[in-house]
């Protein structure tokens, strides 16, 4: 096998992980504007190098500040945005999970005016985190279609935004912005959370963008240009890689179908390197539409859940590995937990222990398969 001195690792993660209890602590006392931001950080920091710690401990390559950095894997970043505001939502989605079905309607943003970076966002987080490691530490951001697609053309301001080009244009240019100065602070590791490719892969969750007076069929289209030109203009030896996830929140999940209806133009019209791919459980469908993935691009394959806190074992990931090996080069595979372990405050599923056990099986095995991790 040939080494990868480059992300996506063999063995990589998505992102969060269980933020300790002084933190979340912290961070309400904070929203409360019971303790400055001083002390947030005073607290955060701390937490921060211990998860770095822990990271470089277990043997992974990638190592991410665990979003610490924010409540929300979202709104953190979204809502920093200029003109950028919360809404009640306009879409209507059911979260499955072990005990049943809720029904759940997302937290939903509106643009109200001109958008904007009034600010970096995440950049001095990023200086941070860059301080801690000698390795690749990793930004992740929300994907920008979020601000589009639970509330369609209706979100987004008519007056400042007559023609929804426009939009798109100043919407990337916000990403761009972002990811040119986290380039020039040292990153060299982005990822975009994405949610709605994989939403466009359910049938239920597209007639709900029927209801708000989009086309499923040629929205993937739109958001696959707008994502090429969010991340346009970066260093050429910076990697930019997409988590598709089908909704992660107290074990609970949105989204079901496999993703045969996206596959090509996925793989093959978005100008990322790897695709960090949910495959925990049957409700991701087959391996098959990997056989798609061009040369040069890697799957990282989610074959360990964070949804439950029941430890996989290393014959069943191997199986599922050699399966996978069927439809694409294995040298273009990598290894990964489905999604990160903690998408805000909050619907923890598992101890922090058995979160970093399962890490550290995620690294083990890709030892075993690749001789590295």
């Amino acid at each position: 096998m040939s080494a990868r001195t480059k992300p996506p690792f063999r063995a990589d993660h998505v992102g969060s992980l269980i933020r300790p209890q002084a933190l979340v602590d912290a961070r309400e006392k904070a929203a409360r504007g019971e303790i400055t931001h001083a002390r947030l950080l005073a607290i955060q920091q701390p937490a921060i190098r211990d998860a770095v710690k822990k990271q470089e401990e277990i043997g992974l390559q990638s190592i991410t500040d665990g979003e610490y950095n924010r409540k929300s894997w979202q709104s953190d970043f979204l809502l920093k945005i200029g003109n950028v505001a919360m809404v009640p939502s306009k879409i209507r989605v059911k979260f499955h999970s072990s005990a049943g079905t809720r029904d759940h309607n997302p937290p939903s943003m509106a643009v109200v005016g001109k958008l904007g970076r009034p600010a970096p966002i995440f950049v001095d987080d990023f200086k941070f985190l860059k301080t801690l490691t000698t390795r690749t530490p990793k930004v992740t951001l929300p994907s920008p279609t979020i601000l589009h697609f639970r509330g369609g053309r209706d979100a987004i301001d008519r007056a400042a935004y007559p023609d929804m080009a426009e939009f798109y244009a100043d919407l990337a240019g916000v990403y761009q912005a972002e990811l040119g100065e986290l380039a020039a602070a040292g990153c060299r590791y982005m990822q975009i959370d994405e949610t709605n490719f994989a939403y466009l892969c359910d049938p239920a969750l597209r007639a709900e963008v029927v209801n708000l007076g989009e086309d499923p069929a040629t929205l993937p289209r739109t958001y696959a240009r707008l994502l090429n030109d969010s991340i346009k203009g970066l260093p050429a030896d910076a990697t930019v890689c997409m988590h598709l996830c089908r909704g992660n929140f107290a074990g609970s999940w949105i989204a079901e179908g496999g993703y045969d209806p996206i596959a090509e133009l996925l793989f093959n019209e978005i100008n990322v390197t790897g695709y960090f791919l949910e495959y925990d459980s049957e409700r991701a469908g087959g391996f098959e539409p990997l056989r798609f993935l061009p040369k040069g691009k890697v799957a990282v394959l989610g074959l360990l859940t964070t949804k439950k806190p029941d430890l996989e074992t290393r014959d069943a990931i191997m199986r599922r590995i050699e399966e996978a090996a069927k439809f694409v080069d294995i040298e273009q595979l990598a290894l990964s937990t489905q999604c990160g372990f903690s998408s805000g405050i909050g619907g923890e599923t598992m101890t922090p222990e058995r979160q970093f056990e399962k890490l550290q099986l995620v690294v083990d095995i890709a030892r075993e398969v690749w001789g590295e991790a």
